[in-house]
């Protein structure tokens, strides 16, 4: 199977040809093409919605053939086209729903509409020429182009800019949501405090980046909801937190940045390992998955890779270029969750979930 996957629920104009097996529990990536707006955003240190869907409405063509004039695949051996459908900006959305449509009607191909979201987990089932990292039984491994052996019941966690969520797998085709952020999510905490401390956009990076260098300890903050007996994070009390301690410190010279930075990143990767482990022990899990832009921590991969190899439990994350928004990912759920809809049954939705 085939799948070409359009994928433009954000900033990010991207389009990717994926295929898979039906003997195969792993995607391989045949052509990958990310078209980023990044460069407008960050002079004005956020995602403009009208910014990004014009820059799509200008590269959504272009990016689609150079897509398929790497992978080498005639369009008559395309199966499907796989597209996001939400959550996302709606004006980005209808750039990648309505182009689709189009090429399912001229091509005569069926839809695959993907939840952003799941997209993300899924991206854990792709195989690149990338390291891809998985540890158990005490065991650290490095899977190069061979088959992926999660096995089930997995738990996925979800971070990014927008979402930060726990999601059980049952097996390849299911998937429950047992908790989530009540407020910000991580990615947006780490963008916001990063803009507090007037560090480059996006702030989760630049976070990281000055973080290896922080003196421990200088600045401690408080870990919303570490304790609670669900699922759940809060990262809205730390954001609060980091903003009272800049309007103490009044003037912030080089250091205090840094090392605020190094408690920032500190104290949300201990709630999100320390939930996500909670949540392996309650539900038996064999396999914990990684996803989202913030997956690329390398903080964060280390740690929750630690933390399962504790417990006996497969880690895997998945390169760090495919943690950030992309379309294999969207192709890598529709290969396995081959749902196919007419072109005029579906329709952008930026509100969906899990």
């Amino acid at each position: 199977m085939k799948i070409l996957a359009i994928e433009t629920s954000c900033d990010e104009t991207a389009a990717a040809i994926v295929s898979k097996s039906p003997r195969e529990n792993y995607v391989k990536i045949l052509s990958n093409i990310v078209a980023s707006s990044l460069v407008f955003h960050s002079q004005t240190g956020g995602i403009v919605p009208d910014i990004a869907a014009r820059e799509q409405l200008k590269f959504i063509i272009p990016v689609i053939e150079k897509t398929i004039n790497d992978s080498r695949v005639d369009i008559k051996d395309i199966d499907a086209i796989a597209v996001t459908q939400g959550p996302g900006l709606i004006g980005s959305l209808l750039i990648g729903v309505e182009t689709a449509k189009t090429l399912a009607y001229l091509w005569n191909k069926p839809i695959i509409p993907v939840n952003h979201l799941l997209g993300h987990i899924y991206a854990n089932f792709i195989i690149t020429t990338n390291k891809q990292l998985l540890t158990t039984n005490n065991k650290r491994l490095e899977v190069i182009g061979q088959k992926l052996e999660v096995e089930f019941p997995a738990l996925a966690l979800l971070v990014s800019g927008g979402h930060t969520d726990l999601v059980l797998l049952k097996n390849y085709k299911s998937a429950l949501w047992i908790g989530g952020t009540l407020d910000d999510a991580a990615g947006e905490a780490f963008d916001k405090i990063g803009r507090l401390l007037n560090l480059p956009y996006p702030g989760g990076p630049s976070i990281e980046k000055i973080a290896r260098i922080g003196v421990a300890n200088r600045f401690v903050f408080p870990r919303p909801m570490i304790g609670s007996h669900d699922f759940n994070f809060s990262f809205s009390g730390l954001k609060a937190a980091v903003f009272r301690e800049v309007l103490k410190l009044k003037k912030l010279d080089k250091q205090q940045v840094t090392d605020i930075s190094l408690a920032v990143q500190k104290a949300i990767i201990e709630v999100l390992v320390r939930k996500t482990i909670k949540a392996a022990l309650k539900y038996n899990i064999k396999s914990i998955l990684l996803g989202g832009g913030v997956a690329s921590n390398k903080l964060l991969r280390n740690t929750l890779e630690i933390s399962s190899q504790k417990l006996g439990v497969k880690f895997f994350a998945p390169a760090k270029n495919l943690c950030t928004d992309n379309a294999a990912m969207i192709g890598a759920y529709a290969a396995f969750n081959y749902k196919k809809v007419e072109w005029n049954k579906i329709t952008a939705n930026p509100k969906l979930y899990f």
